[in-house]
């Protein structure tokens, strides 16, 4: 199976700290692979890397293309980021939010074509968001606004998705409607996902694969069963935890020190 993303020896240091040091990675097309870790591990640092947002020229590729090959508006037709927090100026209504996704296809100083307006249109219909096209962005419910989100990076075109801690504002019911739609979407569309999690029951649930970074290193990687263990989790996240066996994975329980 041909790769969506390769990293190799990735190694990042800002102001001067090391936050990555020699990770390795390989997501196959169509895989969903959930990145955890303790706080501070260097999830959301690889994740950036792997968008092109932090320099990685010699250490990142893309469906075989190296990173540092793909000129930004071409590597924005690849590859869709949605971020934990992503900053909307204020007062955009949701249809211009998702339009913003076209960029990569619009002429510089150029308008959206009709192209671009039917696939604005088509995204929000596809994620049961026609009647808030004219809403404020502001003016929705947490799942709303992620399903925004989900619906920009969709209208780029892009073939692999980004998403970091894309259920950590949500609760439990809005987490399992976005994730349901993101996994239906990957099926449907051929999608990749790399995503960083931190409720690491949920990221079992979903991921085909999770890789457990610790340190600014990958510690471990593999099936949810493997990563998911009561050892790894008492080692990496210093915590006391009883793993069960889900139909759908593992579920991670914390417990009580006494």
């Amino acid at each position: 199976m041909s790769a969506a993303v390769e990293v190799r020896d990735l190694r990042v240091e800002l102001g001067g700290t090391p936050i990555l040091a020699g990770v390795d990675l390989t997501v196959a097309v169509g895989e969903w692979v959930t990145v955890i870790g303790p706080n501070g591990a260097g999830k959301s640092t690889l994740l950036r890397a792997v968008g092109g947002l932090l320099p990685a020229p010699d250490a990142v590729s893309l469906f075989g293309t190296p990173i540092r090959a793909l000129r930004r508006r071409d590597r924005a037709r690849v590859v869709a980021t949605v971020a934990q927090s992503p900053v909307v100026p204020a007062g955009m209504a949701v249809f211009d939010y998702v339009l913003l996704g076209r960029t990569p296809y619009m002429p510089p100083l150029g308008r959206e074509s009709a192209a671009d307006l039917a696939a604005v249109h088509e995204v929000l219909t596809r994620l049961d968001l026609d009647a808030f096209g004219r809403r404020e962005l502001a003016t929705l419910s947490g799942g709303e606004r992620q399903r925004v989100f989900l619906a920009r990076a969709l209208a780029q075109g892009a073939t692999l998705l980004l998403l970091d801690e894309p259920t950590s504002a949500l609760d439990i019911g809005h987490q399992q409607e976005v994730l349901e739609l993101v996994d239906q979407l990957r099926r449907e569309h051929d999608l990749t996902v790399l995503a960083t999690m931190h409720d690491l029951s949920i990221a079992g649930e979903y991921a085909d694969r999770l890789v457990l970074l610790a340190d600014g290193r990958v510690a471990a990687a593999g099936p949810p069963a493997e990563v998911l263990t009561e050892e790894l989790l008492a080692r990496h996240y210093h915590a006391h935890v009883r793993v069960i066996p889900g139909p759908h994975g593992p579920h991670v329980i914390p417990l009580r020190r006494r």
